[in-house]
């Protein structure tokens, strides 16, 4: 994977439509931005109940988007990023129609789960409240068969989106045939997409428990077998996100986002501090996604181990975000939208910090000095605002950060002074050489930080005072030492 930032991005939301395009503007207006394109995704339909995150068919390009050869055209320009949606499939498939229609005489039968194939014995109480769900409920959804028979079918996240036995032969051979057609279309990169939940097991919580940390290892040694890289996706206390890490290629810094957040609104950098000496340096840095601002990360364990920020710290860090958004934040999190997570609040990063441009320019700052390789979600990209007309169209909270730029949004924003800065620190980041070495940290008071890299007589480093809210960047250069104001 390069050492440069990436660009997490629909791509139908930003380019108009089509792989074409999105070539076109990671050849053109974006050109030298970045190392690899993360292209959300783009199977049949890409538009589906869960924005393509419920393929009816994983291996076909929706052809409205374009096809794998332009896909595999986009990976002459940058790598490019896919996902592998391991734990469900579509409802609207061939292959559940299919269980649906015929039951147990189908030939996909063994690829669903359902309560009676987990618990073939029955469950207690303790089994079922144990079962670990980023949403309210059990994961159970009771669907009519074609005999008229009914069973409850395990939907980890939406009754479109259908658990898979991924040890069965039919969900083995479905795992394989995508990282076959990713490999043959240039991808050099996959996502495992909710992989955490995609074991189950009687009597434990069926997230990230022992048996999942061997299939995700077993699934990422198919995945480098095709010369590809592995990207886990997992929402989880922050002991467990490193120790994660020390199995896979690569990790989200799900802890990054909430953390800077709070040294933002607090001025106390101390608990960005000790996370900084600590997070996996195989990380993958984000402060905004699809999927909204995550403060699980930071929360205490399940077992009552404390979290990197207290309760009332996180109470406070949610409240703050709802107020400096003037509260649109609030229409769009928990239950007052539908597609709701327990764990995140939708917003983008940009109206979460309140439109704060030096205030943002220096979040991203931080997220570029930080251990690890950068992302930036195409809405943070382009400092956008809430999409209050998406929201009310859709009624689903993760589309306040999903916003469609229409023709000339995107150039119209480039122009901005804000994104003009923060364009400059992307090529500031993937240029300099620093960041190919080692990493160090330096807190000369409660609200300070220096972020330092070294490498080869070459040093980056970042000085921040979230008091006062001022950022430098001082370097070596081609003419000696040099510094740069971070502001718009």
């Amino acid at each position: 994977m390069k050492n440069k930032v990436q660009l997490i991005t629909y791509v139908d939301r930003l380019t108009g439509g089509s792989f074409v395009n999105l070539k076109t503007m990671i050849d053109g207006p974006l050109a030298g931005l970045f190392g690899t394109v993360h292209a959300l995704p783009f199977f049949d339909p890409y538009d589906g109940a869960d924005a393509g995150f419920d393929p009816k068919d994983h291996t076909v390009v929706d052809p409205r988007l374009g096809s794998w050869d332009d896909v595999r055209a986009l990976s002459t320009s940058v790598d490019v990023m896919a996902d592998l949606i391991v734990n469900h499939v579509s409802a609207d498939g061939v292959a559940f129609q299919d269980f649906l229609k015929k039951g147990a005489q189908s030939d996909y039968a063994d690829m669903f789960l359902t309560y009676a194939s987990v618990f073939p014995n029955g469950a207690t109480e303790a089994d079922l409240t144990s079962i670990y769900r980023p949403r309210p409920g059990l994961p159970f959804n009771q669907m009519t068969f074609g005999d008229g028979s009914k069973h409850l079918i395990w939907t980890t996240f939406t009754p479109k989106q259908i658990d898979i036995n991924v040890h069965s032969e039919k969900g083995a051979a479905y795992l394989d045939s995508i990282l076959t057609r990713f490999a043959e279309a240039g991808i050099s990169c996959i996502r495992l997409d909710a992989a955490g939940y995609a074991i189950k097991k009687p009597g434990t919580s069926c997230f990230m428990i022992p048996e999942t940390y061997d299939f995700l290892a077993e699934l990422t040694h198919k995945a480098k077998a095709r010369g590809m890289e592995v990207l886990v996706e997992i929402h989880s206390y922050y002991q467990d996100q490193i120790e994660i890490s020390k199995k896979v290629d690569r990790v989200y810094d799900f802890a990054l986002p909430p953390l800077v957040m709070h040294a933002l609104f607090t001025a106390d950098a101390a608990p960005l501090a000790r996370w900084l000496e600590v997070s996996p340096r195989n990380a993958l840095t984000v402060l905004d996604t699809h999927d909204g601002i995550g403060v699980i990360d930071v929360g205490a364990h399940a077992d009552g181990r404390p979290g990197l920020l207290a309760p009332d710290a996180i109470h406070n860090l949610v409240e703050t975000m709802h107020e400096r958004s003037d509260g649109t934040s609030r229409q769009a999190t928990g239950a007052r939208a539908s597609n709701l997570d327990l764990y995140q609040v939708n917003s983008t990063y940009f109206d979460a910090i309140g439109r704060r441009e030096t205030d943002y320019l220096i979040a991203r700052a931080v997220q570029f000095f930080a251990p690890g390789i950068p992302q930036v979600y195409y809405v943070g990209l382009l400092a956008a605002g809430n999409d209050m007309d998406l929201l009310a169209a859709t009624d689903v909270g993760r589309d306040i950060n999903r916003h469609y730029f229409k023709k000339g949004e995107v150039e119209t924003a480039l122009a901005t002074p804000v994104v003009s800065a923060l364009t400059k620190l992307i090529r500031f980041r993937n240029e300099h050489p620093a960041f190919n070495g080692a990493f160090s940290l330096v807190q000369p008071s409660r609200s300070e930080l220096e972020l330092i890299w070294k490498a080869e007589g070459q040093w980056a480093k970042l000085s921040v005072d979230f008091a006062k809210m001022a950022a430098t960047i001082s370097h070596t250069g081609p003419k000696g030492a040099a510094s740069f104001a971070v502001q718009p």
